[in-house]
């Protein structure tokens, strides 16, 4: 009787991907993944008809949360070309440490008829029970991970409650020794004549331009690794961040929150409270401004459209006040031609306009009624909204819960799009959330409004009389109320003076405002 001859196995070619987080230890002669990669060979020589490929899947240094790994992009191609059908890691974690990411793996390996292999949990994707294995042991993967997260970010708000600094580069006029911040003490000069410079000139710009014209740079980094980033020339965003951190009053930060913290400050806090209030300001106030400037945030240059802003020169004990373009001032000759104009000039000749409009019958009171009539109009809008706000709030935070409930009926494609509408939701529930704080401001803020109006109407009333007794600071808060903008074409030396609430007319002269 004839022997049968034992079946044939069949070949399956096997790819080993291995990964580390960290580039610390890679350069060593024997590394974590030089260890990782041994035991998965000897399991696959193991394993009857499994022979390796050639090329090698090693990541050093990447992160297992995203698939943005070079190595792990070259595998998925292999597989997707159909040159694998195994593919065999140390741990699942290895291969990814993000659920989501996990299944969209498992479905392109699926697609290419590939399977799946961990060494160490000894199981396998090519039966069901391996693929339910691997599924829990990837929801804990993830639990841990996440579990991680939070103990880090606990680990964080705790230390910065009590005022510690927890790492990151050290700002401008500090230096890191023994994980705290000690004063630079030549970095805290620039620091403390940033301050100084906006209480005296209130506009970041300025302090900018002040800074690079001494010659001071912002602060020099170098990594871990040796690269350098130079010192730089100062921007307004640069004097912005400065301004606003509140390390320098000695605070630490965290989220919303502020605490007293261990390093010593660079300016005191009353400095840094006031630079605080000049910055939050609403709109354009006068608020630590020069307010003989009455026209700051209402002119335009006629020929390039821009703002134009405050400027002084002193000789002698006179000072000369005028008004410049802001492109020129940024750009000099080529972005603009304009020069700058007599602040006196351009102050005298609008106000004289508003003289002569201010004798006609009736204009205070139709002022006042158009003021009036605007802000009922914002006031039964905000009302509205108010009211509507929060059945739509109950409305999206109805259709999320119903989303929630069932994620947990869902896999693959139709899971993640719906976690992707719960998102969207959340986030537009958050935005309606802080729309409604918005609108409940406004609203307070409107009979705050309407004594404005009445005081606006008041002076117009009397307006050459009233105009005369007024400060610099309620002369620019009328002009602010009653004009919309001045356009000054310093070329013709013509100046079109556009009034607020009047239906938007323009009252147009000519004057000589040569620089």
């Amino acid at each position: 009787m004839r022997k049968s001859k034992a079946p044939l196995t069949e070949e399956k070619r096997c790819a080993v991907y291995t990964r580390k987080s960290t580039a610390a230890g890679l350069e060593m002669e024997f590394n974590s993944l030089d260890a990782q990669r041994e035991s998965c060979v000897a399991y696959v020589q193991r394993q009857p008809g499994w022979v390796l490929v050639e090329e090698s899947y090693d990541d050093g240094g990447f992160t297992g949360a995203n698939m943005e790994r070079p190595a792990f992009q070259r595998l998925l191609q292999d597989v997707d070309a159909r040159r694998v059908d195994v593919v065999v890691v140390y741990k699942v974690d290895r291969l990814s440490r993000s659920l989501l990411d996990f299944a969209k793996v498992m479905e392109r390996f699926n697609a290419a008829g590939a399977s799946f292999v961990s060494v160490t949990q000894n199981f396998s994707t090519a039966d069901a029970m391996g693929r339910l294995t691997l599924n829990m042991l990837m929801s804990f993967a993830e639990f841990e991970r996440e579990m991680i997260s939070e103990r880090t970010r606990d680990k964080v708000a705790a230390a910065r409650r009590k005022g510690k600094w927890t790492g990151g580069r050290a700002p401008l006029g500090y230096e890191v020794k023994d994980k705290r911040l000690v004063v630079n003490e030549y970095e805290a000069v620039v620091v403390r004549e940033a301050f100084e410079l906006y209480l005296q000139h209130q506009q970041a710009s300025a302090v900018a331009r002040l800074l690079n014209e001494t010659g001071r740079t912002t602060k020099r980094y170098e990594a871990q690794s040796g690269a350098t980033r130079a010192a730089r020339k100062w921007t307004t965003q640069d004097v912005l961040r400065l301004l606003r951190s509140p390390l320098y009053a000695g605070f630490v930060p965290y989220g919303d929150e502020t605490h007293p913290g261990e390093h010593p400050a660079l300016v005191d806090r009353a400095t840094f409270h006031r630079v605080q209030d000049m910055l939050e300001s609403p709109g354009i106030q006068y608020h630590g401004r020069n307010p003989d400037y009455v026209l700051r945030g209402l002119l335009r240059c006629g020929l390039c459209g821009e703002a134009m802003t405050p400027g002084s020169t002193r000789k002698g004990e006179r000072e000369y006040r005028y008004y410049r373009c802001v492109t020129r001032d940024k750009q000099g000759k080529e972005g603009c031609r304009a020069a700058p104009l007599p602040a006196a000039a351009l102050e005298d000749f609008v106000v004289a306009q508003l003289r002569e409009v201010s004798v006609g019958d009736g204009f205070a009171a139709q002022v006042h009624a158009r003021l009036t009539a605007r802000l009922e109009e914002k006031h039964q809008a905000l009302r509205a909204e108010r009211a509507q706000l929060p059945r739509d709030l109950a409305k999206r935070a109805g259709e999320s819960a119903k989303w929630v409930d069932s994620l947990s009926k869902l896999e693959g494609p139709a899971r993640r799009l719906v976690e992707e509408k719960l998102t969207a939701a959340e986030e537009e529930v958050a935005g309606m959330r802080k729309r409604l704080a918005e609108v409940e401001r406004a609203l307070d803020a409107i009979e705050g409004e309407r004594v404005e109006a009445a005081w606006v109407a008041q002076a117009l009333g009397n307006f050459d009389a009233v105009w005369d007794a007024l400060t610099s600071t309620n002369r620019g808060r009328l002009l602010r109320a009653l004009v919309g903008r001045v356009v000054v074409n310093e070329a013709t030396g013509k100046v079109d003076v556009h009034m607020a609430h009047v239906g938007e007319a323009a009252v147009t002269g000519r004057e000589e405002v040569a620089a």
